[in-house]
């Protein structure tokens, strides 16, 4: 196929390209233009986002860009709303104007947190800026494009030093400071999601005619406080390293967005059509650690 990624500079555009292009002929932009394999493209503007998916003639558009920073969406709530939901439209207009499938990828934050797990067909209730806004995506892809695959991912973790933002990342980086205690959050719930698994799971996804909304998140439930105890054991530092829980008031300053205690999603409908890919998230995350930080903290 001839594939199209929109906002494709993160880290799990890292994994689509490294993925889609083992075996398609794969186009991929951004905003901001980090890697030899990306075309500018501010998919904000529908004109250039038109130009872009005319000029290349796909057989598949991804829309893969967003803000996730909760904290930014809800102090630039114009540009948030801009960036994950308008583009979102605009991806729309455009998979219906060349008739094409349309690929947009959701989160696991659009649920309020009130039940412990959640399946595909729970009725989603966005407690802020970023959930709302990629939950109106989901909305609108659902009501304009017949024939569209809409991914829930979980906690993100992939792309390595150059192209993670998220969790495992930020444990790195205090680890590479030298630090010998860490401070994680055991009130928040989760399912870890390995791009890699998840660019792999979406192709075989993709390439079937299977159209619809998907939990898609790595197997195992799991919470903030587990994953930094089993990245601390994945890189061997079990016995230098202390990892204390405390509850998400110790970083109500820094992280005030409103978060659900639980955003444990469960890959039922993949189950349910023999399509799901995705592995533990110990097995990934400890494949995480040795592709991407061999030698990070030396």
């Amino acid at each position: 196929m001839k594939v199209y990624v929109a906002g494709s500079g993160g880290m799990l555009g890292h994994a689509v390209h490294k993925v889609f292009s083992e075996k398609h002929d794969v186009e991929c932009s951004d905003i901001d233009v980090n890697d030899e394999w990306l075309s500018y493209l501010d998919f904000r503007d529908f004109q250039a986002y038109d130009s872009a998916v005319t000029a290349f003639q796909p057989d598949l558009l991804i829309h893969l860009g967003a803000h996730t920073s909760l904290e930014y969406c809800e102090e630039n709530k114009e540009d948030a709303y801009l960036t994950n939901t308008v583009s979102v439209e605009h991806a729309a207009t455009l998979a219906n104007k060349y008739d094409v499938p349309l690929v947009y990828i959701s989160t696991a934050g659009i649920f309020d947190g009130q039940q412990l797990t959640y399946d595909d067909w729970d009725k989603p209730n966005p407690l802020g800026v970023y959930a709302r806004s990629k939950y109106l995506g989901e909305v609108l892809v659902q009501q304009r494009v017949s024939r569209h695959f809409i991914c829930r991912a979980g906690w993100m973790m992939g792309g390595g030093p150059a192209k993670d933002k998220k969790f495992i990342m930020k444990i790195m980086k205090q680890l590479k400071a030298g630090a010998t205690e860490l401070s994680v959050v055991d009130d928040k719930l989760g399912t870890p999601t390995y791009t890699i698994d998840f660019a792999t799971n979406l192709e075989a996804l993709a390439t079937s005619e299977h159209y619809g909304l998907y939990n898609m998140v790595c197997g195992g439930e799991t919470g903030r406080f587990e994953v930094a105890v089993e990245l601390v054991k994945a890189l061997g530092l079990a016995d230098s390293v202390k990892v204390v829980p405390v509850n998400s008031d110790h970083f109500k300053e820094e992280y005030f967005a409103p978060r659900p205690p639980s955003e444990r999603l469960i890959n039922y409908k993949l189950d349910l059509l023999d399509m799901n890919l995705m592995r533990d998230w110990r097995v990934s995350l400890a494949e995480y650690v040795e592709d991407y930080f061999d030698g990070y903290l030396d």
